[in-house]
């Protein structure tokens, strides 16, 4: 896997994918009948479902004069619409009848441990108790389902065995597929619901549930795996692997094929889990950032709206595309958003130079050298060929070494300003008989790429510079160690680089992302069908695997998010929302401020209400609970109609009416978690909030502590939450007053109440 060079190798083949393959269905569309699939979004499903299958075919005939073949999903469950081949001038037909949302071409979306959860488990602001509520007992079940879309399953993964489960939930209505590899067999009671959604062109090898990449049953596994004892990647990262619920139930519904993840399938996928009954929905894809389409044509947001409006926790990855601002993808309100975070373990392969000196490096690899410094050490800048520049030899670029200079040695090769993945610079040095590379750059930050038995490690440009500098003497030398596992790493946990950025582009008035969680060099169940090339010479393919990327990060959030449900089943989706933010926390295992890869301190834009814990969640003491009709509020204060907000839900009151000041701004006050405000313009800011009480105490104080950025003061009003019996749901007032002319750069802050058991923290962020 040596594409994994880059943030991951199976998100850059995704995105790869991502870029190439709407072209690629185009021509095979030109090949059929010279349309393309196009959705149909029709709002909520009030109707029967034999019903709306006539809605559906009326629309059609309305516009084709034959539609036998132009029809290629329904959707009927959860909410209404249909995927049809279509031209563009029958597409732009269809979106002016009444009752339609909006009609898009079928968008092609990408997929952006052992340790994980113990680490997780000691992140925590209170004291351990000595006999926790655990976060879940592996030896029990629950009835609590957890839906996964993605690219299926591998069912014999030992982390979906079923021992010590009870019957299936009488109430499950969903299916286990069959196809050409996959029965109904393949399904227990852990792995209920199994389904797949063929290819539109007729791509018929992915008619399967079967996973053939791995990242769905990665996923899976990362989520509500069982407990499975003496794992690990080729000795690396050894120990006892589980889920974060692995109690829960486990339905998978592949909606992504070697072309990447069309949002026809995607939709279809939301409309059976609906129906199914899922209780939690984990999504590890979405859009790319500057290709994000409104809320009427996103996949994603659509299929999620109707889930929580049905009570569905729905978690999807923030997206890899970072550290740039305006990153952040799946930042509708609804969705509960995930960026990455590290945790105290990392893959070390160090540089050992002349004299026993050695040199941090990290990196997976088997390296076969002696662990004594033995080997010529050359710098590609002077190993360069005759027609190369500097420049290009001291980067290693392609062509531009000297295999008399280089065979038989380790090449150092300086990427801090270079564009080229340590994989093509392998190639290279590879081409001309090098026997190992150090690559200087500082682009993988915390993650450790996979190079096989090729010896290969990343060093920083701090570290490099020492190698640089050793490199001068008169006979360097120096050997790559195998890599070993460190744990008790610190400090962690970091914001990786690659974790996507906020603020939201939907809006600023809503702070994205929500979470974060593990999501770097995460090892989980995978495949059985690896390729040779992926396998150290000499031993069997790994059932394990450590990959990185935001879709490692979400399923630890959805898997929480199902033991919140188990143990609270009469909660909302957006009160386990709400317990999962506020709960979390913002100091690493040094006990000082969370920062990133680059070093700076982290802020809600890069980790949203911070990392994510597994304790103070399951009693949050408070909780905000968003409702509908925040949502749909929130549809009007962004430009909906309120015509086109009533054919979307389908519990709109009748007296429901969009504000007529229906500003953007207006929705600061949407009962979220957190808070975020525009100071454009205007002397103060009021934003009002309300609090639900499911703390043990029917009669509790809750005072606040603000922490509030210079030049900003912060007024609460009430300053006290009485709680009685009586009174379990309480609302105050924030005040926002700047003290200067004007906010030259975006601040932070935090409200937090606290009844001396319980803290219940809310970030806020003041935009200039």
């Amino acid at each position: 896997m040596q594409g994994n060079t880059l943030l991951l190798h199976i998100f850059t083949l995704f995105l790869l994918l991502g870029a190439t393959s709407s072209s690629a269905k185009d021509g095979i569309n030109d090949r059929i009948n010279s349309k393309q699939v196009y959705i149909v979004y029709m709002g909520a499903a009030d109707s029967t479902n034999a019903s709306l299958r006539n809605d559906h075919a009326q629309l059609l005939n309305a516009v084709l004069r034959r539609n036998d073949k132009a029809l290629v999903r329904n959707y009927k469950h959860g909410f209404s619409g249909f995927a049809a081949r279509l031209s563009k001038e029958e597409a732009n037909s269809i979106a002016q009848k009444p009752g339609v949302v909006s009609v898009f071409p079928d968008p092609v979306l990408k997929l952006h441990t052992t340790r994980s959860w113990d680490f997780l488990k000691y992140q925590t602001h209170v004291k351990i108790d000595a006999n926790p509520k655990t976060l879940s007992n592996s030896s029990s079940s629950s009835d609590v389902v957890l839906g996964i879309l993605d690219t299926g399953i591998w069912p014999e993964a030992a982390s979906f065995s079923d021992d010590g489960m009870g019957p299936v939930p009488s109430r499950w209505k969903g299916t286990c597929m069959k196809s050409h590899d996959f029965n109904s067999s393949n399904c227990n009671r852990k792995l209920i619901g199994a389904r797949f959604y063929s290819d539109p062109n007729g791509d018929e090898g992915d008619s399967t549930p079967r996973d053939s990449i791995g990242h769905g049953t990665h996923v899976a596994s990362t989520a509500v795996g069982a407990a499975v004892t003496n794992v690990s990647y080729y000795g690396l990262a050894a120990g006892s692997a589980k889920g974060g619920s692995p109690e829960s139930r486990l339905a998978v519904y592949r909606v992504c094929s070697n072309f990447g993840c069309s949002g026809s399938a995607i939709l279809a996928a939301f409309d059976d889990a609906i129906n199914d009954g899922v209780d939690v929905l984990s999504l590890s894809l979405g859009a790319s950032p500057g290709f994000q389409p409104d809320l009427t044509t996103d996949p994603i947001a659509i299929g999620a709206f109707h889930a929580v409006e049905r009570g569905i926790v729905v978690a999807c990855s923030a997206g890899n595309s970072g550290p740039s601002s305006y990153t952040v993808v799946n930042d509708a309100p609804w969705i509960l958003t995930v960026a990455a975070s590290t945790i105290d373990r990392d893959f070390q392969s160090n540089v050992v130079l002349g004299g026993n000196k050695t040199i941090k490096g990290r990196a997976i690899n088997f390296s076969p050298l002696s662990n004594s410094a033995q080997y010529s050490l050359v710098f590609g800048e002077t190993s360069k060929a005759s027609n190369a520049s500097l420049a290009e030899a001291s980067q290693c670029q392609p062509d531009s070494l000297d295999g008399n200079k280089v065979k038989g040695k380790i090449v150092l090769c300086d990427g801090r300003n270079d564009e080229y993945s340590t994989s093509e610079i392998i190639d290279t040095v590879k081409a001309v008989g090098g026997i190992g590379l150090v690559h200087i750059t500082d682009e993988y930050g915390a993650i450790a790429s996979y190079y096989g038995d090729f010896p290969v490690t990343v060093t920083s440009s701090k570290d490099g510079a020492t190698i640089l500098q050793y490199i001068n003497s008169s006979n360097p030398v120096a050997t790559i160690l195998p890599t070993t596992t460190v744990v008790d790493y610190k400090p962690a946990p970091l914001v990786p680089d690659f974790s996507s950025r906020g603020p939201s582009t939907l809006s600023s008035n809503i702070l994205k992302p929500d979470i974060a969680a593990p999501g770097v060099n995460i090892l989980a169940a995978w495949t059985e069908n690896s390729s040779d090339d992926d396998v150290p010479k000499g031993r069997k393919p790994s059932l394990y695997n450590i990959i990185s990327g935001t879709s490692m990060a979400c399923p630890h959030v959805s898997g929480l998010a199902s033991s919140l449900k188990t143990r609270n089943p009469t909660w909302s989706a957006s009160a386990i929302k709400s317990a999962i933010m506020t709960s979390a926390i913002q100091s690493d295992n040094m006990k000082t401020p969370i920062t990133t890869d680059s070093g700076s301190v982290a802020t809600p834009y890069d980790y949203g209400a911070g990392e994510m814990t597994t304790s103070e969640s399951l009693q949050p003491g408070l909780v905000y609970e968003t409702n509908t009709i925040d949502y749909l509020n929130f549809l009007c204060y962004i430009g909906l109609d309120i015509t086109k907000v009533k054919v979307i839900s389908r519990t709109v009151p009748d007296n429901f009416s969009c504000p007529k000041d229906s500003s953007s701004d207006l929705i600061s006050n949407i009962n979220y978690p957190s808070i975020a405000v525009n100071f454009t313009g205007k002397a103060t800011v009021n934003v009002s909030r309300t609090v639900t009480n499911v703390g043990e105490e029917d009669e509790t104080v809750y005072s606040p502590v603000v922490e509030a950025p210079s030049g900003v003061k912060v007024t609460l009003t009430p300053n006290k939450l009485q709680f009685t019996k009586s009174s379990k749901k309480l609302s105050y007032q924030v005040i926002f007053s700047p003290t200067l002319t004007s906010l030259k750069e975006d601040l932070f802050g935090s409200i937090t109440w606290s009844n001396g058991k319980y803290m219940v923290r809310s970030p806020f962020v003041l935009t200039k």
